[in-house]
């Protein structure tokens, strides 16, 4: 797997979304901007105690908006990973979250999935791809239909 630290230069920005379990808010909001940015930003996703496996109840909503995250594993972010980023969203991490002067970062104030089922994470689904419409936007990032 490419982490943000090794990837390769490009022109596009990278986006690294930052939790706890990096196991569903992160993993929805980096398969959003995957689906909404169509390769035009480079997206990772890590958490500080990474869950042994993504929310079921996060894939199950996510596959009915038509967006696959299946493969996707939770991870442990590194400081170089947030380093490499050019935007930070931490999403529930509180203060484990790393900050590095000169990056940008914003922090996404977003109810956690964990243990709610399905019904209940379909508006955390939407709220977290308004924010994404939102940064892809900022960034001037055309979104994908």
């Amino acid at each position: 797997m490419t982490t943000a630290h090794d990837r390769p230069a490009t022109d596009r920005p990278s986006v690294l979304f930052l939790c706890v379990h990096n196991a569903g808010r992160s993993q929805m909001a980096a398969g959003w901007t995957q689906h909404l940015a169509g390769g035009a930003v480079d997206v990772f996703s890590g958490g500080s105690e990474p869950a042994d496996q993504v929310n079921p109840a996060a894939v199950e909503a996510m596959q009915e908006v038509g967006i696959d995250i299946t493969s996707a594993q939770p991870t442990r972010w590194t400081d170089d990973e947030v380093r490499a980023a050019d935007v930070g969203i931490s999403m529930g991490c509180g203060d484990t979250c790393p900050v590095f002067p000169g990056k940008r970062y914003e922090d996404w104030p977003i109810s956690d999935p964990a243990g709610k089922g399905v019904e209940s994470v379909r508006p955390i689904r939407d709220e977290i791809k308004g924010r994404v419409e939102a940064l892809l936007t900022d960034l001037q990032v055309p979104v994908a239909g």
